[in-house]
């Protein structure tokens, strides 16, 4: 029976597949580690009380690459080239989505749109790498190798979730609504080709890999797919939506030391 457990449980039992897949994870959360960095070294003098926060952010995801680095060496594997068509983050940078990586290099003082388009790509990643942690945290948060790993990061998602429904709130009522929204729903429509475009040739990794069968194969692929078809005709409206999180003030403080050996 085909299942995410089932699945995810395949390429945490192969050496091949579970390096492939902890690589494309430390190159994605170290990429958004630099890029929250630059954005905290170039807020605009107006919007300098965000700077701490989204220093927090880039620690948490410097952190995040850390640790699939560290789930490598604790099996004694070492990190793989991570193939171009399935890196989620250059991908969306490639498409326009969020800051370009042209801006962040030079060292001019972004301006309050910026965040704005800044804070609204977060809030729509943040929503993916949220739900998808919560669905390891779910199968695998007792496992060994990988559970204590899998909470810390589903945890710290969370709180960066929150935290980009705060600070984007707080735009709105200050007069940013319309570009919020028309930028969150830029961003989103984006994301949910490029999740499909990641998804499918990851499988198509790991598929190689693994040995799956073709029939196997096709309803992977059948499947992601019809996830798109769902968030193409609506579902893409729940990374868009606003309300003031539970977590209040998520960001505030020092990121979280790693745990040992994971």
């Amino acid at each position: 029976m085909l299942s995410a457990k089932s699945l995810f449980q395949e390429i945490l039992d192969n050496d091949e597949s579970f390096a492939l897949f902890c690589s494309i994870a430390a190159s994605g959360e170290s990429q958004g580690g630099w890029e929250n960095a630059r954005i905290a070294a170039l807020v605009p003098e107006s919007q300098r009380d965000l700077a701490p926060k989204i220093t927090r952010h880039g620690a948490d995801e410097d952190k995040h690459g850390r640790i699939f680095s560290a789930l490598l060496k604790k099996r004694g594997l070492e990190p793989v080239p991570v193939p171009p068509e399935t890196d989620y983050t250059m991908l969306l940078e490639r498409g326009g989505i969020g800051l370009a990586h042209d801006k962040l290099k030079r060292d001019e003082p972004l301006t309050v749109q910026d965040i704005v388009t800044y804070l609204a790509h977060s809030r729509v990643t943040e929503q993916r790498a949220s739900e998808q942690m919560e669905l390891l945290r779910k199968h695998f948060a007792g496992h060994p190798d990988v559970g204590r790993a899998v909470k810390m990061i589903s945890n710290d998602e969370d709180n960066h979730l929150a935290y980009c429904h705060e600070e984007l709130l707080r735009f709105a009522y200050a007069g940013h609504g319309r570009a919020i929204q028309r930028t969150l729903r830029e961003c989103a429509l984006a994301e949910i080709r490029v999740y499909r475009d990641v998804s499918l040739a990851v499988m198509a990794h790991m598929g190689r890999i693994l040995g799956w069968p073709k029939p196997k194969a096709a309803l992977l692929a059948a499947g992601i797919h019809g996830v798109y078809l769902y968030e193409r005709l609506g579902g893409w409206r729940r990374m868009v939506s606003l309300r003031m999180p539970e977590r209040r003030n998520a960001l505030s403080g020092p990121a979280t030391p790693e745990p040992e050996a994971a």
